[in-house]
């Protein structure tokens, strides 16, 4: 399980160094992709095909099915880390999650999730207003 709030730095090379905690996790390569949020996901390679069932079981008689889809799969990027334990984020993915020099690295179970520091910051203080609201809800929905 990925756990835990990480910050690091994307250096001139654009490579990312995984806290030593999740490397392990990655031995086998990582896949990185756009995330639903303005950030990216990356995703333990021998795991990647498991976490994106959902999305690769919708209809692709969908519009949005197909949609999503692209976004997704036109969008990942398989890797492995080096012997620093970095791994290479693209330009492209790099400017879709609006990354800068300074990120933070975010554990979420199956997956990581990469921001841009600044990002986050206003993520998590977003989120921490609507944490009460959405578990009402979601217990609202278990009666």
């Amino acid at each position: 399980m990925l756990l835990g709030t990480h910050e690091h730095t994307i250096d001139d090379k654009n490579r990312l160094t995984l806290p030593a905690r999740f490397r392990s996790t990655f031995a086998s390569g990582v896949v990185v992709t756009r995330g639903l949020d303005p950030c990216l996901v990356a995703f333990p390679r021998d795991e990647w095909a498991a976490s994106q069932s959902r999305i690769a079981d919708l209809d692709t008689l969908s519009s949005e099915a197909r949609a999503l889809q692209r976004v997704v799969y036109a969008n990942a990027v398989e890797g492995d880390l080096d012997k620093q334990g970095r791994m290479i984020i693209s330009s492209r993915l790099k400017d879709y999650a609006g990354l800068t020099r300074d990120v933070v690295v975010a554990g979420v179970n199956d997956h990581l999730e990469i921001w841009d520091r600044a990002a986050w910051e206003r993520e998590l203080g977003q989120a921490e207003g609507r944490t009460s609201d959405v578990a009402e809800r979601l217990a609202a929905k278990r009666d």
